[in-house]
């Protein structure tokens, strides 16, 4: 892959996702196959006047092997090193890179449990970071590079390093990244765009949206009092615009936990906890996940929703047109970030605090409100050619949402 476009990508995760500042602190999350990606975005930081860079590395191989072979008692307690980096950095409003890549089935094979055990005690020890994060205290940015063993799922039966350059080509396409193009000024007008769709959803204030398609979903998404919906850049703690999530296509809001009635039938695969769940539903009554169904990696979905209280409640509603950029690529990704940029998707588990003042409430206010909180969140695609929504507002009027798939406001 160009060497150009590569820097030019990592330029634009430091400055356009992060819009790292002069003297700002920043954390890198990656796995060790992306060292020399990483290189490029350590360099670009520095260059932007970042103070320092601290780096989390982390490997499938081994992460594996932890979970097959590591004591019992591992997976319910945090060394305090592990927790105190994110805890403390996030304090100070550092910002936060993800580089998320990872073979899909990584950890297939794995006891659930273990690894259901040791997302509740991370998320325990991280809880002041989670909680920052949610509220975009800090500006992070989750973005990808390919590795051998995802490249090789999304394009089967070809050569490894042919299909590692065809996913390269595929993620700098999905972030407009070209050779001569200023990817600064592509996403800022993306930007522009998604703020035009917030605004029209702002403006007609949903008591409900029902969603239905020809896979069997039939579901109706309660929205809390005063919320609102959101997309594109973000504002930080510190005042500055980031991109949390490169790419993007959606507008979102955060549904009432409380609810949510009805069946979701799933139009992707989900990569959940280094396995992979397909041909799945869930049902609500009440807002709650009551039953799931999936012909491929049903335990893996019921320990997935079983994490803590609100992993079994509703804590995203998101819209993307079914002709986005990313389905029109006819690429199936299994990698969330991109795949739910596909297609609309609704989300289990923590709530972005998508009301009026929210960032500013306790969880518990919060919860008052209708917003969910947990330890989890993972998004799964809806999304299909005939989709449909219908907004319904407070006195009743229904208005076409999603049409065919796609948005018919």
């Amino acid at each position: 892959m160009d060497e150009k476009r590569i820097r030019k990508y990592a330029e634009l995760l430091i400055g356009t996702g992060l819009n790292v500042q002069k003297g700002q602190a920043l954390v890198v999350s990656a796995p060790v196959d992306a060292a020399p990606f990483v290189r490029e975005c350590v360099a670009a930081a520095y260059r932007a006047g970042c103070r320092d860079v601290n780096l989390r590395w982390n490997d499938d191989f081994i992460a594996r092997e932890t979970y097959l072979h590591a004591a019992d008692d591992t997976f319910d307690r945090v060394r305090p090193w592990k927790s105190e980096m994110l805890n403390t950095l996030a304090s100070e409003c550092a910002a936060f890179l993800s580089i998320y890549s990872e073979d899909p089935e990584s950890l297939a094979g794995v006891d659930p449990d273990r690894i259901r055990r040791a997302t509740a005690s991370f998320g325990a020890a991280i809880k002041p970071y989670r909680e920052r994060m949610t509220a975009d205290y800090c500006p992070w940015c989750v973005a990808s590079v390919p590795n051998a063993a995802w490249a090789k799922k999304v394009f089967p039966g070809v050569p490894q390093d042919e299909a590692a350059e065809k996913l390269w080509e595929a993620i700098l396409e999905a972030v407009s990244v070209t050779e001569d193009n200023d990817p600064a000024a592509v996403w800022a007008a993306h930007n522009a765009e998604l703020r035009a769709r917030v605004d029209k959803l702002n403006a007609l204030d949903f008591k409900y949206l029902k969603y239905k398609s020809s896979l069997g979903t039939d579901l109706t998404v309660r929205l809390p009092e005063t919320h609102f919906w959101d997309g594109g850049s973000s504002v930080a703690g510190n005042h500055v615009r980031f991109n949390a999530n490169m790419p993007t296509e959606e507008v979102f809001t955060a549904p009432d936990r409380r609810g949510t009635e009805g069946v979701a039938f799933a139009a992707k695969p989900l990569v959940l906890n280094g396995g992979i769940v397909d041909h799945f539903s869930l049902t609500f009554e009440h807002g709650r996940i009551v039953k799931v169904h999936a012909e491929r990696g049903q335990e893996l979905l019921e320990t997935g929703i079983a994490v803590d209280e609100g992993a079994a409640y509703l804590g995203e509603a998101a819209l993307v047109p079914y002709d986005s950029p990313i389905s029109r690529s006819g690429i199936l990704f299994y990698n969330t970030l991109f795949d739910e940029n596909a297609a609309c998707h609704l989300a289990f588990g923590d709530s972005y605090p998508c009301i009026r003042g929210g960032a500013a409430m306790t969880k518990e206010q919060r919860l008052e409100f209708g917003l969910n909180s947990s330890i989890v969140h993972e998004d799964f695609m809806i999304g299909t050619p005939d989709l449909s929504i219908t907004g319904v507002t407070h006195d009743g009027k229904e208005v076409p949402v999603f049409r065919e798939g796609n948005f018919a406001l």
